[in-house]
């Protein structure tokens, strides 16, 4: 980056952590740092949950996907919506009536004891892996352009991040995330408009959408079942759909984003909006990444897009040979498709997918020797796509920027994670088991404490275990997937079915989340049916266990009280 890109890079960093700081003064007392003294508007909460789905997968990981794939990953989406309709029936008044800080502090009111630690105990597992994945991938991506080391960068991000957020709680990553989603769309414009400009003259739009048409690239839909096919309309609607429900539903990251609502309409009204906006948002996403492609078709890109492995790689004589075989087929590929731009017809579109097929082969082969050179281990540069395509195409200063903002929306994704972490550690482990009935000033100097050492936790995971990601919107989601249906599963009983106790409840969970590593293991089955599988399973164990045994009095606790 040159001298003003270091400028506005700083500038936005600086500007983002101050006003997030502004915001969140007066989170003085724990009902204000962890909940925001529920005061938020529901354009705030919407926007921050938005803010930590969007986080740097948005630009790094979403548009190389788009690139790549194509424009099917939105369906992963497609049961959101109907989701987010059933929590705002749900889960919102439930939780709000209950006035709990966390989703599992619920789970005692109507279970016990043994079973709102072990869900609050599987939350603080997924997500803190979780936080360690966010954080690490990008810092990976982001290294490349800065030119530091992944692990400054995870430091640096850290550090921002328990700045700001030990200092004004969720108030302040709420107000922050607030100004990063509006900086986001605005990027998001600006990086398809520059796509675009940057096409040949000749090429018109509509001879960019029927290319990457022709490419496959804007495969939305797909209408066959397929159970190891990880995106179809039906892995979207049904596992995509349980995905999201347990998302919003069980993960506090998200509940405690709606917990912060003024009233339950207000933290509805931030929900709709999601269910509202996200399938567009991610559908423009994508196809910027299916634009950037197109533009790859007559602007050559590198053969390896991860440039320290690429220069590592040109060492060798089998990269000069893979090199020149590239470049003859790249070449070959952008006749064909000026060919295509000139005359649509199905042998000229025939021609240019064979040419792509060559293309895709001569990469291959590049990527054949990095995984050499790194020993057999598999190599994956998606997530660089996009930032190459800011380093040669945006122009100084917009450079800047949108590094800040990718920056920043690692610094959002995290700060929500840290967050939801400290918030369950004190309230559901910390003020139930360690500390209780203390006063209101030592459960405040704990949380800031709990946010302290949950930040430390997720940078030195990223910095040690967190690597060998491919296409880290991916990798989260799967992550997720592996304990989220388990969470659902006994959230469902919770809600829907007033006969089972904690003891069955308990076992049921035990049984989804063994259900699910089950099917990872042995099984092809696509990771967004890991929700549906661990869902079902608990229902039914819980079910059939409380058929067998009485249901038990239950003790209620609360050491903080909201």
């Amino acid at each position: 980056m040159r001298l003003l890109d270091w400028l506005v890079f700083l500038v936005w960093l600086v500007s983002l952590v101050s006003y997030g700081l502004y915001r969140g003064r007066g989170s003085n007392t724990v009902s204000q740092y962890l909940l925001a003294g529920k005061s938020m508007p529901w354009y705030a909460m919407g926007l921050s949950i938005l803010a930590t789905q969007a986080s740097a997968i948005t630009f790094i990981s979403t548009t190389g996907q788009g690139h790549v794939d194509g424009m099917r990953f939105v369906q992963f989406y497609f049961g959101l919506p109907i989701a987010m309709v059933i929590l705002s029936a749900t889960a919102v008044p439930i939780f709000h009536r209950a006035k709990v800080y966390t989703a599992y502090e619920y789970l005692e009111h109507r279970f016990d004891s043994k079973t709102r630690a072990l869900t609050s105990g599987i939350f603080l597992i997924q997500r803190g892996l979780a936080a360690g994945i966010g954080l690490y991938a990008p810092a990976v991506a982001l290294s490349a352009v800065l030119g530091w080391s992944d692990r400054w960068i995870t430091v640096v991000i850290g550090a921002l991040v328990v700045l700001y957020v030990t200092t004004g709680g969720i108030k302040a990553l709420t107000w922050a995330d607030v100004q990063q989603m509006t900086m986001i769309f605005i990027s998001l414009v600006v990086s398809l408009v520059v796509a675009l400009r940057a096409l040949p003259a000749q090429v018109s739009f509509l001879d960019a959408i029927h290319l990457a048409g022709a490419a496959g690239r804007l495969n939305i839909v797909d209408l066959h079942f397929d159970p190891s096919n990880r995106y179809n309309v039906w892995s979207g609607l049904i596992g995509g759909g349980f995905l999201a429900l347990a998302y919003f539903g069980c993960d506090q990251s998200q509940v405690q984003r709606y917990l912060t609502g003024k009233s339950i309409a207000q933290s509805r009204l931030s929900l709709i909006f999601n269910a509202s906006v996200k399938i567009p948002m991610q559908l423009f996403i994508l196809f910027i990444g299916t634009m950037v492609f197109v533009l790859s078709l007559f602007v050559q890109e590198p053969m390896i897009f991860h440039p320290v492995e690429a220069a590592r790689a040109s060492q060798t004589q089998d990269w000069q040979n893979a090199e020149a075989g590239y470049e003859r087929a790249f070449a070959a590929r952008r006749a064909a498709a000026y060919e295509v731009t000139k005359q649509q017809r199905p042998e000229t579109v025939s021609q240019f997918q064979k040419a792509q097929r060559d293309l895709d082969a001569q990469r291959q082969v590049g990527r054949g020797i990095v995984e050499r050179l790194n020993r057999g281990e598999r190599f994956d540069d998606t997530n660089y796509i996009f930032l190459s395509f800011v380093k040669k195409f945006l122009p100084v200063g917009l450079v800047g920027l949108l590094i800040g903002v990718i920056f920043s929306a690692s610094m959002g994704s995290t700060s929500g994670e840290i967050n939801s972490l400290a918030t369950v550690s004190v309230v559901d482990i910390y003020g139930r088991y360690i500390a209780p009935n203390r006063d209101d000033k030592h459960y405040l100097i704990a949380s800031r404490c709990l946010t302290v050492f949950w930040g430390a936790f997720a940078v030195v995971f990223a910095t040690m275990g967190a690597r060998g990601f491919g296409a880290l919107i991916e990798r989260v989601n799967i992550v997720g997937s592996l304990f989220y249906g388990g969470m659902l599963g006994v959230f469902v009983l919770a809600f829907c079915f007033k006969r089972v106790g904690g003891t069955p409840a308990f076992f049921g969970v035990l049984a989804g989340e063994a259900a699910i590593f089950c099917a990872a293991a042995f099984t092809s089955v696509s990771f967004l049916w890991y929700n549906v599988i661990g869902c079902v399973v608990v229902v039914v164990t819980g079910l059939i266990l409380s058929g067998l045994m009485p249901k038990p009095e239950v003790t209620q606790s609360k050491a903080v009280s909201a």
